[in-house]
């Protein structure tokens, strides 16, 4: 039907139709005027040409859809004389724009008569000849009209009907009266109170009598089929359709007079056999409601499917060829009883490498998802990924929430660089507290630790050697800050200092910051004389320190990259203490990068076995890689 606009609501002349007694709608006395019926490619430009011959024009706006910039199809246009927008509309309505003819009417902006519907009407049964100027011609002699439009296809051929809104109800009654059932051009036309499709529909459920009946024997004729149906109630036409041979092409329609025999017709005859075939017979319905009727019916069933395995449907990856179905119901099979399990395979049968697994319980896939993620089985080099699978939408909805995120926190105004390179500025997140630097302590780019670069091949920076079997390096950025003295002292970008350190201070730019707690904490990080000196005393406002030991609840306040540094700050200073601190830099980078959820990181560095037993895995799998070089 017509596109809803801000001026022309649900159809072409009018919003739906309103309960009777509403007011009738009036021009809108200002100087703008809605156009509407425009081509995809009219801009501003083209307006203004055409509206400025009438008087001088205010302001045009094309609409436009916010995500992909393309025209809706209507602007509006203001002049600075209502005088002018008369006779803009008495003289360049229903004029062609790019071979398209516009409709233009008086904007309104009042909603609740927009959607009132008094005095729109429908008419259909046009004669494809008639146009907006001839429907114009032929209803204005009933009153004032306010929008008027023939129903165009995508070829600018008329589809048979239009619409009329005038401006009183009164004048809608007499059209209706005086022009229902009467010859425009070649064709008797039916005229009518404007319905809104939400309300058709509504009453088709309730009221339809035409029936199709599909899977019929090649045998049976359109005298049978009626005679099939009659004994239920009494039918006004039956027919089999035929192809151009006159062969019967197994379905057809039966019409009854009244919506409870049809309704009868088909609880009696759907399901039963005719001939040598079972017939299905049902609601006879347009494409578009089969269609609408599908999608529905397929998205309750994908919706159902997703409550179903919600929390109990785990998405395991970094699957090696070797391992098969039956390895993994062995090792999963430990945590609880297992619905299903499916590896994913390509054309040629071959691992793509993931797959899913499927428990009974929610309690025994999170029991599975601790356990699993980030093991390497035995005989294989990778560590496991295992968490809860998500639907796609769900995913993308993450990553586009998540790149947003990025492009709001990640890049300061009107520029794209990263902060800490080439000079930019420090990202300021939402929940941590602001860093200030004094004179002279800007931070000058990222510094990584010797035990953190990797041995690099000749020719290739440090940083780009990926550290073993993992799916990406992690280094650790530290910010370099240069104090009175001109000592550097090395800290997360972003981080809090580790335990025993002073907190850094919100301190105005200019000034030189002071250690917190007293004379015994030392002066902060930025200062770098004795940061590590003392623990800060007193009670830590949100985000200045980090705990003793590292919780939910500290790391919720910091964004999810933030996080990461927190986390890979604390683990690395417990790795630099084990018997393989020389590794400690490779060892905190696989711990960070192997996907294990943040509650299991937290408690590698609340549990000392739990450490040194991954710290083992993480040197096995190194010294696997470097033997295999």
């Amino acid at each position: 039907m017509a596109t809803s606009t801000p001026a022309a609501a649900s159809s072409p002349a009018t919003a739906p139709a309103a309960a009777a007694g509403s007011p009738a709608p009036k021009p809108h006395p200002s100087a703008s005027l809605y156009v509407g019926e425009l081509n995809g490619d009219v801009t501003e430009g083209v307006i203004f040409e055409i509206f400025n011959q009438v008087g001088p024009v205010a302001s045009i706006r094309v609409c436009r859809d916010t995500l992909t910039r393309r025209s809706l199809g209507y602007a509006y246009v203001n002049f600075h004389s209502v005088v002018d927008a008369e006779r803009a509309l008495d003289t360049l309505n229903n004029t062609a724009i790019k071979g398209r003819p516009c409709r233009i009417m008086w904007s309104q902006r009042d909603p609740s008569v927009r959607k009132s519907g008094v005095g729109n009407i429908f008419i259909k049964n046009l004669d494809l000849s008639i146009g907006h100027k001839e429907l114009h011609d032929t209803f204005s002699t009933f009153g004032n009209i306010l929008s008027c439009k023939v129903a165009l296809d995508d070829k600018g051929e008329s589809r048979g009907y239009g619409f009329v809104h005038f401006e009183t109800a009164e004048s809608s009654e007499t059209a209706i009266q005086m022009v229902n059932d009467m010859l425009l051009g070649s064709k008797k036309v039916f005229v009518g109170h404007f319905r809104p499709k939400k309300e058709r529909e509504q009453e088709k459920e309730t009221s339809w009598t035409n029936i199709y009946v599909k899977d019929l024997d090649t045998e049976v004729s359109d005298a049978q089929l009626k005679e099939m149906f009659a004994k239920h109630g009494s039918v006004s036409s039956a027919v089999v359709m035929r192809d151009e041979k006159g062969a019967s092409r197994g379905f057809g329609f039966v019409n009854f007079d009244h919506h409870e025999d049809a309704l009868k017709a088909v609880e009696a005859i759907n399901g039963t056999t005719v001939g040598n075939k079972k017939v299905w017979a049902g609601r006879a319905q347009k494409k578009a409601e089969r269609e609408a009727e599908l999608r529905k019916k397929f998205e309750q069933i994908k919706l159902d499917r997703m409550t179903k395995y919600q929390g109990i449907n785990l998405y395991v990856k970094n699957l090696e060829d070797e391992v098969n179905e039956e390895r993994l119901r062995k090792e999963f099979g430990l945590f609880g009883e297992i619905k299903s399990i499916k590896i994913m395979q390509d054309e040629k049968a071959i691992t793509r490498g993931f797959g899913f697994v499927c428990f009974t319980t929610p309690e025994e896939a999170q029991r599975a998802v601790t356990e699993m993620n980030g093991r390497i089985l035995t005989g294989c080099t990778k560590p496991l990924y295992v968490a809860l699978h998500e639907p796609k939408e769900m995913r993308r909805h993450k990553l586009a929430a998540r790149h947003a995120a990025g492009r709001g926190i990640g890049q300061g105004k009107g520029q794209g660089a990263r902060p800490g390179i080439g000079g930019g500025v420090p990202p300021m997140y939402a929940g941590a507290p602001p860093v200030y630097y004094p004179p002279g302590a800007a931070p000058q780019g990222f510094v990584y630790p010797q035990q953190m670069l990797p041995r690099a091949a000749p020719g290739q920076r440090a940083w780009q050697q990926p550290y073993p079997q993992m799916p990406g390096n992690y280094m650790m950025p530290m910010q370099r800050g240069a104090g009175p003295a001109g000592a550097a002292g090395a800290a997360p970008v972003g981080a809090v200092p580790p335990a025993g350190a002073a907190p850094a201070s919100a301190t105005p730019a200019g000034a030189v910051p002071a250690a917190r707690g007293g004379a015994q904490g030392g002066q902060n990080r930025g200062g770098a004389q004795g940061g590590r000196g003392g623990r800060a005393q007193g009670t830590q406002a949100r985000g200045s320190g980090a705990p003793a030991e590292l919780t939910l609840q500290y790391l919720a306040q910091f964004p999810p990259e933030q996080q990461k540094m927190v986390l890979g700050e604390r683990i690395y200073r417990l790795v630099e203490k084990s018997p393989h601190g020389a590794l400690a830099g490779k060892i905190t980078g696989m711990f960070l990068d192997s996907g294990w959820p943040v509650e299991e990181l937290i408690g590698l560095t609340q549990s000392d076995d739990k450490l040194s037993a991954k710290i083992e895995e993480a040197v096995q799998v190194l010294q696997r890689a470097t033997s295999a070089q």
